[in-house]
């Protein structure tokens, strides 16, 4: 008998088998489809990802992202509505999880869009949770595990080493509460990553609150992660990120995949284009000249200061015209965002108002509503929306409530009640006008992906006919497509109905594509005020403080 040749033929199975295991990528998803009331929101979506890898997931608000990542992680509103079809592998084992729980178990950890903190927990609390360590003592001998007490010190160890990871300067003794936005989004990841077992981190638009320093820490920190062999879901609307970390990239729009591509077989351009099915080089055309078309001046600020932790105001004077389109940008935490919070009663300030030349009661919110201002807050889930109520119903409450608008007289006028047909009519109209993507006017805010909400925020403030509307980052956290609709219905209102706009943003270009001014907000006070038109460079001098008070123009 031939010994050499039964050897080899012996050991080349193995070796084939692992050369398939290494091959074999370390999550694979074949043909997912997913309906709602007959809605298919997901059709036959399938992609791999390997071990150590960064996937980049884009797509428009209503695309189908959360919904395939619902299904990726078990949530229970995935079995309640009927499962799904199709199939998911994990190193090569098909899995089927019957809630997030499983999903854990198996190694996934999600980091969602919303936090879900514990606010008077300390960092370590939170990172801990649900997998706290503990220690003997002697009552254990008598009454069993359940006496065991709370191991602090390596409580503390596990969250240091988690935070190391990430390279910020998280106090793990600090109470979330305390915190600013960015580092609670540090304190999700950290928990994720202090998980022995995570194998996948999916990060659901992870930078959206970040500023950019803070954004480049955690793009820094998902790459750390992917050396370190963990498998990274990345859903982002800021394409150059997706560009900048990720392996590949998937394209949903319509529940379907429509590209599957690697940063380097393609640019943002084709990304956007393939996520709206459209041309989109056009979606921010600037407004022209329009100083013929504006009015008087009809709202100066004088001298206000805004008491909003993270976004103090100093000292901020400025006019905006009729039917003007003023932005308001700057740098994250230099004040831009406290001046609407500040005029609309939200924070503590001082200073003078006026709008049509009579004075706006500063530290009351109903003076600005009673007067014929309207915001939409950056906060739209906070501040902006009733989540569990329905659309119809967000679109008219503050009509309702400030202007006792879409109430009937009945019994010969002595009670009006509401008048359920026209608030119907009013919400079918802005689903129609704002493209809103939902199942009818009765649907609950909360159920809407995120770009659709901000929609929703439009119309409500849109309802209420205002004179002057301030708009807070009206952008943040959609999609391009999204964005394009949102800053056309502002233009569209402004140009057709003569509504003055006050538009805050983070997004410079945005600003510079729909707005005629734009005043750059500079350690709580303005650094100076351009026309739009002027050169993207002399916008970051001001940004950046350098001879910003010689460029001021009135």
């Amino acid at each position: 008998m031939d010994y050499g040749y039964y050897i080899a033929h012996e050991n080349a199975l193995p070796a084939r088998e692992v050369k398939c295991m290494a091959l074999e990528p370390l999550l694979n998803v074949r043909g997912i489809s997913k309906s709602f009331n007959h809605n298919k929101v997901l059709k036959n979506v399938s992609f791999s990802l390997e071990k150590g890898k960064i996937l980049g997931l884009v797509g428009e608000n209503g695309a189908g992202k959360s919904t395939l990542m619902n299904i990726l992680f078990g949530m229970t509103v995935i079995h309640e509505t009927g499962g799904y079809e199709g199939t998911i592998s994990i190193e090569g084992k098909k899995v089927r999880f019957a809630s997030p729980f499983d999903a854990l178990e198996a190694g996934i950890g999600m980091v969602h869009q919303e936090f879900s903190l514990i606010p008077g927990f300390t960092v370590t609390e939170n990172i801990v949770l649900n997998r706290e360590s503990t220690k003997y003592n002697f009552l254990v001998e008598a009454y069993g595990d359940r006496m065991k007490t709370l191991d602090r010190d390596d409580m503390d160890r596990r969250s240091r080493e988690a935070i190391d990871k990430l390279k910020v300067g998280l106090d793990p003794a600090l109470a979330v509460s305390e915190l600013p936005v960015g580092y609670k989004q540090f304190t999700e990841i950290a928990r994720e990553i202090d998980k022995e077992n995570t194998k996948i981190l999916v990060l659901d638009e992870p930078t959206a609150t970040l500023t950019e320093s803070e954004a480049e820490i955690l793009l820094d920190t998902m790459k750390r992660l992917a050396a370190l062999g963990i498998s990274i879901i990345f859903i982002s609307h800021r394409l150059q990120e997706i560009m900048d970390v990720c392996d590949k990239i998937i394209v949903l729009r319509d529940g379907e995949v429509v590209d599957n591509t690697t940063p380097g077989e393609t640019d943002i351009m084709s990304i956007a284009t393939s996520m709206v099915g459209r041309d989109i080089t056009t979606a921010f055309a600037g407004k022209g000249d329009r100083e013929g078309n504006l009015g008087e001046v009809i709202l100066r600020v004088e001298h206000l200061w805004v008491d909003m932790p993270g976004e103090t105001v100093r000292d901020v004077s400025f006019q905006v015209r009729e039917r003007e389109i003023f932005g308001i940008g700057g740098l994250a935490g230099q004040g831009k965002l406290g001046i609407t919070n500040g005029i609309m009663g939200m924070f503590p300030a001082g200073g003078s108002v006026f709008f049509r030349e009579g004075p706006i009661r500063l530290n009351d919110p109903t003076s600005p509503l009673e007067a014929g201002i309207s915001a939409v807050y950056e906060d739209r889930r906070g501040v902006g929306l009733l989540m569990e109520e329905p659309i119809s119903w967000n679109i008219i409450f503050t009509s309702l409530q400030m202007q006792e608008r879409f109430l009937k007289p009945i019994l010969g006028g002595l009670i009006r009640i509401r008048d359920e047909s026209e608030i119907a009519k009013s919400a079918r109209d802005y689903i129609d006008m704002l493209n809103i993507k939902c199942l009818s006017e009765d649907q609950r805010v909360q159920d809407l992906s995120g770009g659709n909400q901000q929609k929703v925020c439009l119309a409500k403030a849109f309802e209420t006919k205002p004179r002057l509307l301030f708009v807070s980052e009206p952008t943040r956290g959609i999609d391009v497509g999204a964005k394009r609709m949102v800053l056309e219905a502002l233009r569209k209102y402004n140009d057709e109905f003569g509504t003055t706009i006050v538009m805050v943003s983070s997004e410079l270009e945005e600003l510079r594509s729909i707005c005629d001014r734009i005043a750059i907000i500079d350690s709580g006070r303005i650094a100076g005020i351009l026309p739009a038109s002027a050169p993207s460079t002399d916008f970051g001098v001001l940004m950046l403080g350098i001879d910003g008070r010689e460029k001021k123009v009135v």
